[in-house]
């Protein structure tokens, strides 16, 4: 505890002289001695009581008071059981705090998340260090009493967590989540239930979580990261952006949990600000916030989708380059001015497309109305010919002076044309009783 409230004290006489005078006030008492002789403290309800009217208004929240409740057998304090892993709790916060990462009064323990099958998965620590590059990280503190498994389903209710709605969610948002299954990948971070809780991670994802592993063997630790790596990749894990044929490498940390992992003991030894982080996925440790980073997301991801749009445009005009034409008289390229006005209407890239205009019908026209054109044309055809045949020929000085006269093998008034041709079906013409033939 000395660390947490007076980190930069060598020891903890000065913390010890403290509650000592509590307990004298009987607002702490001392609930159990650890195997180390540490010794563990807790608030009495009375000092609860005080702790609650000075912490509450200031949005902090207080744990649940600790009674005591002895064995009527034994008459052994019962719900000791917790004292070891509520040591490790504030001894995590109390290295974190000694390194620079959050105030002490940016720590908060148990800290309830309620899925939608009312299930709470608490927190055992939360962080809040935005000063120091990590505005929130959802802590769980282990000491190998919980089964592997047992984190991996912690993990998961934590992803579910973050996939959540508001209550007050608009009703075209709730609609869109309830329809495909992956619809929620839609729906921005900024207008989740998270964000009603905790401020912006400042990176890609969901809220972080950290396993601090305490009083352990490092063999038990290798042992739960790759159950945690092997079982809840699908949380945990990036996607890709894009297809490799691109030359986009970036990842999707989008909707994935970052999660880091360490030992107590390597806190206590290298302190929280040092290179002992390990982040699932990567190999090596590194510092809080390099771990917590993506070298590898959102930033690498514009970049090269940048590089690859430059790349595409050059190749596109390339392409145009060499289809340019050029003069058949000096062999110069065409200017884009000149290119544009040899070209067919629309462009170049649309030359040879056929257009309709105006009221022309994009459907052929139906069979019966191109039948009566062709026979039009063809009648029009022989009548043409039979103007320029013999049979229209007139015999001189029949006709008098106007030169106008009955056609041989006719009958009629004289200075009358008679005869005319007769279309006697689709494609023939009768005059004087022959026919032709059509074209």
């Amino acid at each position: 505890m000395w660390k947490l409230t007076r980190p930069e004290n060598k020891h903890e006489k000065l913390t010890r002289d403290n509650l000592l005078d509590l307990e004298d006030h009987h607002l702490v008492r001392i609930e159990s001695v650890q195997e180390d002789q540490r010794q563990v403290w807790v608030l009495t309800k009375r000092g609860h009581g005080e702790a609650k009217q000075l912490l509450e208004p200031k949005g902090i929240r207080l744990s649940a008071l600790r009674e005591e409740k002895y064995d009527p057998d034994t008459g052994e304090l019962l719900g000791t059981g917790y004292d070891d892993h509520a040591a490790a709790v504030t001894s995590t916060a109390a290295e974190l705090h000694r390194a620079g990462i959050g105030h002490r009064l940016g720590f908060q323990t148990e800290i309830g998340h309620r899925l939608g099958n009312s299930f709470v998965q608490r927190a055992d620590l939360v962080v809040r260090a935005p000063a120091a590059g990590v505005p929130v990280l959802l802590v769980e503190v282990d000491r190998r009493t919980e089964d592997a498994h047992e984190l991996v389903h912690k993990l998961q209710r934590y992803w579910e967590w973050g996939q959540l709605l508001p209550s007050g969610a608009g009703k075209r948002t709730v609609d869109l989540v309830q329809s495909p299954p992956d619809a929620i990948e839609t729906v921005d971070h900024e207008e989740r239930l998270w964000r009603r809780f905790y401020p912006p991670t400042g990176r890609e994802g969901l809220p972080p979580v950290a396993f601090v592993f305490a009083d352990t063997t490092e063999a038990k630790v290798d042992n739960t990261v790759a159950v945690l790596e092997e079982a809840d990749r699908c949380y945990w894990a990036p996607r890709r952006y894009d297809p490799v044929e691109r030359g986009i490498t970036a990842l999707d940390y989008g909707q994935a949990v970052p999660v880091v992992v360490t030992t107590l003991e390597q806190l206590q030894e290298h302190g929280a600000d040092g290179a002992g982080w390990r982040r699932l996925g990567r190999k090596g440790e590194q510092t809080l916030t390099a771990a917590l980073d993506n070298p590898d997301g959102d930033a690498l991801y514009r970049a090269q989708l940048a590089r690859a749009d430059e790349r595409a445009a050059q190749r596109r005009a390339a392409e145009r380059e060499a289809q340019r034409p050029a003069c058949k008289r000096c062999g110069q390229k065409f200017t884009d001015a000149r290119w544009e006005e040899t070209t067919a209407r629309g462009g170049a890239w649309t030359a040879g497309v056929r257009r309709f205009y105006g009221a022309q019908a994009r459907r052929p026209r139906p069979r019966q109305n191109r039948i009566g054109s062709a026979a039009a044309r063809r009648d029009t055809r022989a009548l043409s010919r039979m103007r320029h045949s013999n049979a229209w020929r007139v015999s001189p000085g029949l006709c008098g002076s106007r030169g106008l006269g009955k056609p041989e093998g006719t009958l009629g008034k004289p200075g009358r044309v008679t005869g005319l041709p007769r279309a006697s079906g689709p494609g023939r013409v009768s005059v004087g009783g022959a026919s032709a033939g059509g074209p």
